[in-house]
C-alpha cells in the first residue's frame, strides 16, 4: 500500500478529472489541495490498516492537509463524490496491491475505513457549519443592534448583505417580548415563519426583547401577524414601512416607543401598529409621535379651513352628539355630518369611531399647544 500510494492518488485525480465536471472547473490551487487530500486519505488508510487497534484521528490526518477555506470552496456533496471516487479507485486496485490471499482482508478493511471517512467528512462540515453559524449569528446581532440603536450605516448594510439580505423595497421592524429559553430556537422559529410567509428577516434577541427586521411586504401588520408565533405573551408592535435598511431605524424607534406606551392601551389588538399607538406614545413623551399628530392631523385640518377645526372640536366636546354640536354651532345637523366626513377625508381618522375620536382629540390639544408655543 505504501509503495502504491502515489500511483493510487494519481489514478484517483485522473478519474475525478474525467468524471466530475466541478473538479475540472476548479482553480488549479484548489485542485492541488484536493490531490493532497486524496493522497493523505490513502496514506491514512495504510497507517490505519497497519495498526487497526490504535485510535486514529482520521479527520485530522486526511482533511487537516487542506486549508479551512476549502470547505467553503467545495460543497459537502462534492466532497462525498471525491471520497467515493478515491475509494472506488483503491478498491479497483486491491487485486494489484494486496499480497496473494489477502485481497478479501484488504477489501473488508477498506469498507470499514470508508465508513470512518464518511463520519470524518460529516464532522468536518458540521464543525465548519457551526463556526459559520456562530459567526453569522454575531453578524446578525450587530446589524439588528445597529438598527435598533439608530446607528445603522453602510457597514450594517454590508453585513446584512453578507447574511443574504438583498435590499427589499419595503422594510418594517417588529418588536415584542422574547420567550424564555434558548434564544437560538426562537430565532430559528422566526426564520421558519418568515420562509413560510415569503419574507426576508434579520432577527435577534436583545435582552428581553425579540427584534425582527422584516423585508418584502408593504403591509407591516400582515408581516407581524405572520411572525407572531415565536413571541412571548404580551404586546407586539409593528413599526411603519420604510424604504431600506438604513431607514429601518425610524421604524424601529416607532416600534420601541409603541412597545413602551402599549401599557396605556391594554385592549390593543395583537399585533398592533406603532401608528395606532400615537396618542399613548405622545403622552409617554415620544416627540416623534407628537410631531406626527400635529403634522398629519392638526395642520391639514387647519389648512382646510377653520370650520373643520371648530366643528370637530365642538363635536368632541359635545360627547360626539350631532345634534348637540349643531346647536352649539347654529348650523343644521347635516352640515355637521358633512364637515365630519371632510375631517375623515383630510385626516384618515373618523370622529364617529371612539378610538379615532381619542386620537383626534389628542392631536387638537397638541396642535393648540404647538401654536401657543410658537407665538412670540
Amino acid at each position: 500500500m505504501e509503495q502504491s500510494s502515489g500511483k493510487l492518488a494519481a489514478s484517483a485525480i485522473a478519474r475525478m478529472d474525467e468524471q466530475l465536471p466541478w473538479y475540472r472547473a476548479m482553480p488549479p490551487e484548489n485542485r492541488s489541495w484536493i490531490g493532497l487530500v486524496a493522497q493523505a486519505g490513502i496514506a491514512a488508510f495504510t497507517e490505519w490498516f497497519r495498526h487497526p487497534e490504535t485510535p486514529q484521528a482520521i479527520s485530522t490526518d486526511v482533511f487537516g492537509t487542506a486549508p479551512r477555506e476549502l470547505t467553503r470552496a467545495i460543497t459537502l456533496r462534492q466532497t462525498v463524490e471525491m471520497v467515493r471516487t478515491t475509494i472506488e479507485v483503491v478498491e479497483a486496485e486491491i487485486d494489484e496491491v494486496a499480497a496473494p490471499g489477502d485481497e478479501s482482508v484488504l477489501r473488508e478493511a477498506l469498507l470499514v475505513y470508508a465508513r470512518e471517512i464518511a463520519f470524518a467528512t460529516a464532522q468536518v462540515y458540521a464543525q465548519a457549519a457551526e463556526a459559520r453559524g456562530a459567526w453569522d449569528a454575531r453578524l446578525e446581532s450587530l446589524v439588528v443592534n445597529a438598527v435598533l440603536s439608530g446607528e445603522a450605516d453602510e457597514g450594517a448594510v454590508s453585513r446584512a448583505a453578507a447574511l443574504g439580505w438583498n435590499s427589499p423595497e419595503h422594510v418594517a421592524v417588529v418588536l415584542g417580548t422574547a420567550p424564555d429559553g434558548d434564544s437560538e430556537l426562537t430565532v430559528e422559529a422566526i426564520r421558519r415563519a418568515a420562509r413560510h410567509a415569503k419574507l426576508q428577516v434579520l432577527t435577534g434577541v436583545l435582552g428581553n426583547r425579540l427584534v425582527v427586521i422584516a423585508g418584502g411586504s408593504d403591509d407591516p401588520l400582515r408581516s407581524a401577524k405572520s411572525l407572531i408565533g415565536p413571541f412571548a405573551p404580551g404586546p407586539v408592535v409593528a413599526g411603519p414601512v420604510v424604504g431600506d435598511l438604513l431607514s429601518a431605524t425610524r421604524s424601529a424607534q416607532a416600534a420601541a416607543a409603541g412597545l413602551r406606551a402599549s401599557a396605556a392601551w391594554p385592549d390593543a389588538p395583537r399585533p398592533v401598529l406603532a401608528d395606532d399607538l400615537l396618542p399613548e406614545r405622545a403622552m409617554a413623551g415620544d416627540p416623534a409621535a407628537r410631531d406626527l399628530l400635529v403634522e398629519e392631523i392638526y395642520r391639514p385640518l387647519e389648512e382646510a379651513g377653520s370650520a373643520l377645526l371648530e366643528t370637530l372640536s365642538v363635536y368632541l366636546e359635545q360627547a360626539s352628539s350631532l345634534e348637540g354640536a349643531a346647536r352649539m354651532l347654529f348650523v343644521h345637523p347635516n352640515t355637521v355630518r358633512y364637515r365630519l366626513r371632510r375631517v375623515t377625508d383630510v385626516t384618515g381618522w373618523s370622529p364617529s369611531d371612539v378610538r379615532s375620536a381619542f386620537t383626534l382629540r389628542i392631536a387638537l390639544i397638541l396642535g393648540r399647544l404647538a401654536d401657543f408655543e410658537s407665538q412670540p
